[in-house]
């Protein structure tokens, strides 16, 4: 890793400046892709996916054979920790559900809040180099609690045309209504505009690569809500003297790992761990089946040294990392100091892969310096909050003159008058 001495505040910028790529010819393959699917539907999929994935395949619906030989086709153990992985993220994210509470606000004027499910939603599970299972059961389980009727799940099929079997299993684990075999731009076209075997959306969840994340934030524009503008993913380690080199290696590999474009980020006080940081990344590296893929995105990775704790923390906030992994003394009380990140894992014994697989927290989180003003999915994220009020008739009396002195105040009369018509009628009875 490349290794960076007490950065003055001016070049902070441009130092923590994500991996950037060629957009011109990005948004012009995924525009061109996207009106494919809207002009010409499931055809346009079908050619896409051969284009794109060089395979062809004319129905990409699973069908119930499909499912119950993908189900026979996973180990028994890894059934087992799919299943308790599941049971943890049911068990956090039921803990955010709430019930409306009712406040009156004067006498006879009540006012609510009540939670209700997006009745269609899209789930995007990638699948390219690696097969995420663990994203569907991020997804699925508070599309579930949040109560969504409908949940579409696209993920890209493998050479054979198949979904990894684990897929299929935490799909029905977790209640997911559709399953596609359709990847990349072709998969977020179908879910956005429908099409004659895939039902449309109305909003759509999940990571992917630039061009899935491209053309999540183009639909976004055409009217489908999305999560967030995820892309590759991020991890920060602010560490001391007390960590573990291993462990900080370990932990900046599991993410440089995911994919060319993703980006580790080692902030430190001390630069003899910073030194045997980079001789542990030399021995586990070599021992990594995605050798190659991590190299790579060690390429767009570094060392910080900072010396003075605060302005390092501020140097993590002004990051946003998706990830941040604190491995100091008193972890806790440096926690507390960051406002900008996805997800925090507190010591020298949280690493990043557990929130990742089976702790019970969201591993859909903001990247790319979104996590300023982005939260990761929740239960939340799967909702709409629909606002209530009810007046009696002394409500609407006691707060009647309130309401026309300012709708005359903004010259809005008939506001006044939709008022001022019950107030007499009462009166009038009275």
């Amino acid at each position: 890793m490349n290794i960076i001495n007490n950065p003055p505040r001016f070049s902070w910028s441009s130092l923590l400046q994500r991996p950037v790529s060629d957009t011109v010819s990005l948004q012009k393959t995924v525009r061109e892709a996207l009106n494919e699917v809207k002009e010409n539907g499931d055809q346009a999929i079908v050619e896409l996916t051969q284009q794109f994935d060089k395979i062809f395949l004319k129905d990409f619906e699973f069908d119930e054979i499909e499912l119950i030989n993908a189900e026979a086709d996973i180990p028994s153990e890894l059934k087992k920790a799919i299943i308790q992985a599941a049971e943890n993220i049911e068990k956090f994210h039921a803990a955010q559900l709430t019930n409306p509470i009712i406040i009156e606000t004067i006498p006879g004027v009540q006012c609510w809040r009540k939670n209700v499910g997006i009745e269609k939603v899209g789930l995007y599970i990638p699948g390219g180099t690696a097969p995420l299972f663990s994203t569907v059961l991020m997804l699925g389980i508070p599309a579930k609690l949040a109560g969504c009727k409908q949940i579409v799940l696209c993920s890209p099929p493998n050479i054979e045309g198949k979904l990894h079997p684990a897929i299929i299993f935490a799909a029905k684990l977790v209640g997911v209504t559709h399953i596609y075999k359709i990847g990349g731009i072709q998969a977020i076209a179908a879910m956005a505009y429908g099409t004659r075997t895939v039902p449309k959306v109305h909003k759509i969840f999940g990571p992917g690569n630039r061009y899935v994340t491209f053309a999540k934030q183009l639909v976004q524009e055409e009217g489908v809500a999305i999560d967030m503008p995820a892309g590759p993913s991020e991890v920060c380690v602010f560490a001391d003297d007390s960590a573990n080199p291993a462990f900080v290696a370990a932990d900046l590999l599991s993410q440089a790992e995911h994919g060319i474009d993703s980006q580790v980020l080692l902030v430190s006080n001390n630069e003899e761990l910073v030194n045997n940081v980079n001789t542990e990344l030399e021995k586990q590296l070599e021992l990594l089946p995605r050798k190659d893929i991590a190299t790579q995105a060690l390429l767009n990775s570094k060392a910080i040294i900072m010396e003075d704790q605060r302005e390092a923390i501020q140097l993590i906030n002004e990051y946003a990392p998706e990830h941040l992994i604190i491995a100091c003394k008193d972890p806790m009380a440096i926690g507390d100091k960051i406002i900008n990140a996805g997800s925090i894992f507190l010591g020298n014994y949280s690493p990043e892969s557990v929130g990742d697989y089976a702790s019970g927290t969201n591993h859909t989180l903001p990247t790319n310096g979104y996590a300023k003003a982005y939260s990761g999915v929740s239960v939340d994220s799967f909702v709409k909050k629909i606002t209530f009020q009810r007046l009696s008739k002394q409500g609407l009396l006691n707060i009647a003159n309130t309401v026309a002195l300012m709708a005359e105040a903004e010259g809005l009369d008939a506001h006044k008058n939709a008022v001022a018509i019950r107030v007499n009628h009462l009166k009038n009875r009275s």
